[in-house]
């Protein structure tokens, strides 16, 4: 379900997901909630580790700092209220698990990976952060990471990489998906079970 035109965004996810513990003031600013994300990430990407406790970082950490859930119902757009609650449920469930593979999948190629901090821009109730993402032999990468202070603390909402957005990118390849397949939330949640299924025999 996730298609090789987003692989720069999903790539730059996995560049930055690793977060960790921060002062309550320095949480509070948007610009330092990314300053630390990154640092802390790429001394785990370019540090020691198998992927295993890499993946179970990301795990702890995507589950923290990222909506999930919220991203999770934006991407499924108005089918999200044509599905029962069980079937929203399993939907949530299984999009954290794709989520989270799709990132662990790329981790090891950004090995040698650096950053630049940028702007801050405010957006409405959001802040949008740019990075420069950097890495061995290939383009650079500008990133916005849309962060909103709702909620009791940062939470990161979006990416938007060299100008495509992350969850617009996977709601339009889900609502396709769904078009082609009778408008069935059903007919997703057992193609991105069967996805998950095959990624554990890979």
């Amino acid at each position: 379900m996730w298609s090789r035109r987003q692989f720069p965004a999903l790539a730059a996810l996995a560049v930055m997901f690793v977060l960790p513990r921060v002062s309550a003031a320095r949480a509070a600013d948007p610009r330092e909630f990314v300053r630390d994300v990154g640092d802390q990430l790429v001394n785990v990407i370019n540090g020691p580790g198998g992927f295993a406790e890499k993946r179970a970082q990301l795990q702890r950490i995507v589950d923290r700092a990222v909506d999930v859930d919220g991203i999770a119902r934006f991407c499924l757009g108005r089918f999200w209220r044509l599905a029962t609650p069980q079937q929203q449920q399993d939907y949530v469930a299984l999009f954290h698990q794709v989520l989270l593979n799709s990132i662990a999948g790329h981790l090891g190629e950004y090995k040698g990976v650096h950053y630049v901090l940028g702007r801050t821009t405010p957006h409405d109730d959001l802040t949008w952060v740019s990075t420069t993402i950097s890495r061995p032999n290939n383009p650079d990468a500008d990133v916005e990471w849309v962060i909103s202070m709702t909620g009791g603390g940062p939470k990161i909402e979006d990416l938007v990489v060299e100008g495509v957005s992350l969850r617009l990118t996977q709601r339009s390849d889900y609502a396709s998906y769904l078009q082609h397949n009778g408008n069935s939330v059903q007919a997703l949640i057992d193609a991105m079970r069967r996805i998950l299924a095959n990624q554990k025999q890979g």
